[in-house]
């Protein structure tokens, strides 16, 4: 399916300002006040356009918990900080309907097999104009673990030089499980937010896989320090 041309002219319609905007509401009053979540180090953030938010992934919703604990109520007033991030097209594209919804919350398809060299241009172009979140893993987890990564984000980085931020979330395969469609309630979520990932040693390279392997490495490396910390204070 062909994605509308103004998606990645970076030109956003005050229509899809207001759907995206009232969306993210109900999900702020979703995840805060139907459900119990925890966020620390939103002030790590970096409240400004190439800004990347890395994370592990847990269900097809984590884009929103992630995008609105830090950019949210801010956003109303800067729509520019409303984050890109990738969608599955065979998961948020397979119906008009679907993907009537999916481009008004800035979302950028991504091909089945996930090897969409097209979609990471596409990427490396927005992130120019408002942050991103990605999910290093490329495919949600089935029990909250957090599995082995691609090389696409370090290819992403290593083009952008964006300030990459490490995120971990916990508990979001308990509102929505894969497999599930409706999300559930009164829940307990951990949203962690890291300060920003030095990779300076990785630029001014040739731009090699086994760089963009290398810098995915370190990011899941980070995100995993941030499931220790959570697991720290859970154990206190």
């Amino acid at each position: 399916m062909e994605t509308p041309g103004w998606l990645y002219k970076i030109t956003w319609p005050w229509t899809h300002y207001l759907i995206t905007n009232l969306t993210v509401t109900v999900g702020y009053i979703f995840f805060h006040l139907f459900n119990r979540t925890k966020v620390i180090g939103r002030k790590n953030v970096p409240q400004r356009a190439n800004t990347l938010l890395v994370c592990n992934h847990q269900s097809m919703i984590d884009s929103f918990l992630i995008g609105l604990c830090c950019f949210y109520p801010r956003s109303l007033i800067r729509p520019s900080l409303i984050p890109w991030s990738p969608a599955a097209e065979e998961n948020f594209y397979r119906t008009p309907f679907l993907s009537w919804l999916a481009d008004n919350w800035k979302c950028i398809p991504v091909k089945k097999g996930r090897k969409d060299l097209s979609a990471l241009r596409k990427m490396a172009e927005a992130i120019k104009k408002s942050p991103m979140i990605l999910f290093p893993e490329g495919t949600r987890s089935r029990d909250g673990s957090i599995g082995s990564s691609r090389p696409g984000v370090g290819m992403l980085i290593l083009e952008s030089r964006p300030t990459v931020v490490p995120v971990y979330i916990e508990g979001m395969n308990q509102i929505l499980p894969v497999g599930t469609v409706l999300p559930r309630f009164f829940k307990k979520i951990y949203v962690v937010y890291g300060k920003p990932l030095d990779l300076s040693e990785f630029y001014g390279w040739e731009k090699t896989k086994a760089r963009a392997e290398a810098i995915t490495e370190r990011v899941m490396q980070a995100i995993r320090a941030l499931r220790d910390q959570v697991h720290g204070l859970k154990n206190v």
